[in-house]
């Protein structure tokens, strides 16, 4: 009988155990840290949304997406982010890179392919192109494309819009970020922010 009771109040301590860690971190915790982030952070808490002129959300500043129609085909009024792996192209359910190791042959041949189109598409030379207009991200992901492959489309996309060449580029320069902190990573250029910029021009 005596066993019986010490086993009853061990399964109701560890119970009441349970219980008490489920409130305070499963629920106490998550609304504390939500309410801390709806505070302090509000846009970062909530997805780092960007919106278009009309106040409507078109994408998230984190993460990348293709400019392209309905087949696959890169616009040239847009400027274009770097290559993905994630699934079809920027599939947020399958993010990814495509693992294969540097010296692999269908990676040298991917990349040989992408130099040839995108040398065509922005009308230069191929050795012109950078290395992140051949290459995908890790993630599949990355919002984000060089300073320098930003300014190799700025001549297509200036035609494209019929706009002057010199107004795209100064709105390229504009949308640069610096290092963080000063001195990580390199200056990148956020696709999505630069092309809702663009967009804004012809309002």
């Amino acid at each position: 009988m005596s066993s019986t009771r010490t086993t009853a109040r061990t399964h109701w301590v560890a119970l009441r155990a349970m219980l008490i860690f489920t409130a305070v971190l499963g629920i106490a915790y998550t609304l504390v840290i939500t309410g801390i982030g709806q505070l302090v952070l509000p846009a970062q808490a909530n997805g780092s949304m960007q919106r278009d002129g009309s106040g409507t959300a078109v994408g998230s500043s984190l993460i990348g997406q293709s400019f392209a129609d309905a087949e696959g085909e890169p616009l040239p009024e847009w400027f274009q982010p770097r290559p993905s792996a994630a699934g079809d192209g920027y599939d947020g359910g399958a993010s990814s890179g495509s693992n294969f190791g540097p010296e692999n042959a269908d990676l040298i041949a991917a990349i040989e392919e992408r130099r040839a189109q995108v040398a065509e598409f922005d009308g230069v030379a191929p050795d012109e192109v950078p290395v992140d207009a051949l290459t995908a991200s890790a993630s599949g992901l990355d919002p984000h494309i060089s300073p320098e492959y930003a300014r190799l489309q700025v001549a297509r996309v200036a035609a494209a819009r019929g706009l002057p060449e010199a107004e795209v580029a100064d709105l390229v320069e504009s949308r640069i970020q610096a290092r963080d902190l000063g001195y990580l990573g390199d200056p990148t250029v956020n696709v999505l922010q630069l092309n809702l910029a663009l967009a804004a021009l012809g309002e």
